[in-house]
């Protein structure tokens, strides 16, 4: 398996049979050189959404089109897009769980919000969203936007996922000390990822807080299109 931070919040998931972009926002991400953005997206099967704000779906309708790629999510978010031009994936919603090859993937909760612009109007796209994603005998959660929620709780419980994709950049999301705080008492991670970070000023620059509140987890602060090999 490899993990592959595209910056921002957008991830290439190499796993099992599929390579997996979530949130794949590359055209404008300011983490993203243009001569690299081929690299980021070759070879992809799939493209999976947590919700609906610019920086996440800008270029989810065109990069679709143009490499076929199916576009999964919740209901409402992904029948949008679908107008918009996207290919069809699986529109399910939170307590579903979708197959893609070998991976399964879950939908659960976030605390966050959803919305994008169409026709200069911001437009409701269905609640905001994480992924329990399965495959090579490891679980990820990816928590897409969110602060800390009492669904954490529940989520790795019944999931106990080993590996932990945050958001922690603050201001839009759960800062770096906040996901550590949720990490240690809802969840039992080896590893843990931030996300949603260092793309603006205002978002935190680093992850020491991170790293600093988890002792004992691997806290491995991604460089972009760096692969890390878990």
């Amino acid at each position: 398996m490899k993990l592959i931070w595209l910056g921002h919040g957008s991830f290439r998931i190499e796993i099992e049979d599929q390579v997996l972009l979530i949130d794949p926002w590359v055209t404008g991400n300011p983490m993203m050189p243009d001569e690299r953005i081929e690299e980021a997206l070759d070879g992809a099967t799939q493209i999976l959404m947590t919700h609906g704000h610019f920086d996440h779906t800008n270029d989810c309708v065109q990069l679709s089109k143009d490499r076929s790629l199916p576009v999964s999510g919740i209901f409402e978010l992904v029948n949008l897009l679908e107008s918009q031009g996207a290919v069809a994936g699986q529109a399910f919603n939170k307590g579903g769980t979708a197959q893609f090859g070998k991976v399964s993937v879950s939908m659960v909760p976030a605390s966050h919000s959803s919305s994008m612009v169409v026709d200069g109007v911001a437009q409701y796209t269905g609640m905001e969203t994480g992924f329990i994603i399965r495959g090579e005998g490891k679980t990820i959660y990816f928590s897409g936007d969110t602060t800390i929620m009492a669904d954490m709780s529940w989520i790795g419980a019944y999931y106990k996922p080993d590996i932990g994709i945050l958001s922690a950049g603050g201001y839009y999301t759960m800062d770096m000390e906040m996901a550590a705080w949720a990490a240690k008492t809802y969840f039992d991670f080896k590893t843990v990822i931030p996300m949603h970070y260092r793309t603006f000023p205002a978002l935190a620059q680093s992850a020491e807080a991170l790293a600093a509140g988890l002792p004992g987890v691997q806290v491995i602060e991604p460089q972009v299109l760096e692969a890390i090999p878990l």
